[in-house]
């Protein structure tokens, strides 16, 4: 297997270009369903994931051009598609049920396999199944399928979701977008990757209104149009690095993401003893105009209080950073995790480096230490695994995390990126001791 072999401690310092967020293009691709023609989106991220998608377009009768390198997917969808989202597909990358809603609406069916995806909790459709049987169609499991049948086509109606579910409201929208009449969302997820997507529809020749509040009225048309579109950059990848930066005493530029799409991040690295700087309108590595900031870490932050909720809220994905922070903070600092229930196995592994976590419920107390120590870790999912990357800047010796392929599927080069940022870090292939060949 290969790990990722980091020494340190380490201070990040340089400028980090951030492409596309990985919780936009993948759904980005998959509305691309709804219209028949060819749809390029750019600024595209090179990593797992996307090829995960690619395939599973493919296996749908697309045609896929991605240009890794380029950051560009191009899609050309035929008439007629296939309805089945296999499960060795789905299982991979949970993003894979953002299928069903553009195949039901289209189709007027779907049959996506049971998702899967990170372990960091109970996620379950039943959103997607209230809303979809709301809009008129029927809907069950069969055999580890989630079943979407809609022979008239789908009907405009009332939403209210229990709870702003980013996937439910993708999903839910993308099918409403060709639905006959009108249909309101109520308590829609607000994220800026949800806003991107409504963004794309309505190029697309959707009526989208209420786009980035949490009441969205979409009233259905005859078909949709290919477009090309550029995705919204990757605030959980720039938070990455900006956590990075706070907890590393360095000095990191981002570039690719504004601090406009990540309010509470911005205050809460302030908040640890952080200079973050606003750089406004920017020229990008691609030549494109964009956004960037500048975060100068302190010598040793600051505990801080954080608790993840929807956006505009702290996001639950940069939890794991959060409690590496304080790891190395001068105080006593609290996480309070109000989304995911399982996301506690990060906690098991940076304990590893002699961080000091006490779980009580929903609620992570941390106790700062001048530093850590270098060990073997293994990432649970992609955050976790970033995570330890990071708390391992501030860790004496040689860190091993294993389980990249996690951090793989939302990091496009880690390692050249970190590299290029001063870490002293490689990819390297490790017997497994499991192994009897």
């Amino acid at each position: 297997m290969d790990v990722f072999r980091l020494t340190g401690p380490a201070q990040l310092a340089g400028t980090i270009d951030v492409r596309g967020a990985k919780n936009s293009v993948l759904k980005l691709m998959a509305a691309s369903l709804l219209a028949v023609g060819r749809t390029t989106i750019t600024n595209v991220p090179a990593i797992l994931d996307v090829r995960i998608m690619v395939e599973l377009l493919v296996r749908l009768g697309c045609e896929v051009d991605y240009v890794a390198e380029d950051g560009v997917v191009s899609i050309d969808v035929p008439a007629e598609v296939g309805i089945q989202a296999d499960y060795e597909l789905v299982r991979a990358m949970r993003a894979s049920i953002s299928v069903l809603g553009p195949l039901t609406a289209r189709m007027r069916a779907a049959h996506v396999a049971l998702p899967g995806g990170d372990a960091i909790g109970s996620r379950g459709l039943d959103m997607h199944q209230a809303g979809l049987e709301a809009l008129g169609a029927v809907v069950h499991l069969d055999h580890g399928y989630f079943v979407a049948e809609a022979p008239t086509g789908l009907r405009g109606t009332e939403i209210v979701l229990e709870f702003p579910s980013v996937g439910a409201t993708e999903n839910l929208v993308m099918a409403a977008t060709l639905a006959h009449g009108t249909t309101t969302i109520a308590n829609a997820a607000r994220e800026p990757e949800i806003v991107d997507i409504c963004t794309m529809l309505v190029e697309m020749g959707a009526q989208i209104e209420g786009i980035g509040t949490s009441d969205l009225t979409i009233t259905g048309v005859e078909s949709l149009q290919p477009v090309t579109h550029r995705t919204v950059g990757d605030r959980i990848v720039a938070g990455t690095f900006a956590f990075g930066a706070a907890l590393s005493a360095g000095d990191v530029t981002v570039r690719g993401v504004g601090l406009d799409i990540m309010p509470n991040i911005g205050m809460k690295l302030r908040d640890s003893g952080a200079t973050v700087e606003d750089l406004g309108e920017i020229i990008l590595g691609d030549g494109a105009q964009g956004k960037g900031f500048r975060v100068l870490g302190a010598s040793r932050p600051h505990a801080i209080r954080v608790a993840t909720m929807p956006f505009p809220g702290f996001p639950t994905d940069l939890q794991p950073f959060v409690i590496a922070l304080n790891s190395v903070s001068d105080g006593i600092g609290l996480l309070s995790e109000n989304l995911f229930e399982a996301r506690w196995r990060f906690v098991q592994e940076i304990a590893r480096l002699g961080a000091k976590v006490r779980i009580d419920g929903n609620h992570a107390l941390v106790t700062g230490s001048e530093s850590l120590s270098g060990a073997e870790v293994e990432a649970s999912d992609i955050r976790a695994g970033a995570g330890l990357v990071m708390a391992a800047l501030r860790a004496g010796g040689v860190t091993e995390v294993s389980g990249i392929d996690h951090i793989e599927r939302g990091y496009e080069n880690f390692v050249d990126n970190l590299r290029a940022l001063g870490v002293d870090i490689e990819r390297v292939e490790k017997r497994d001791v499991l192994s009897f060949d």
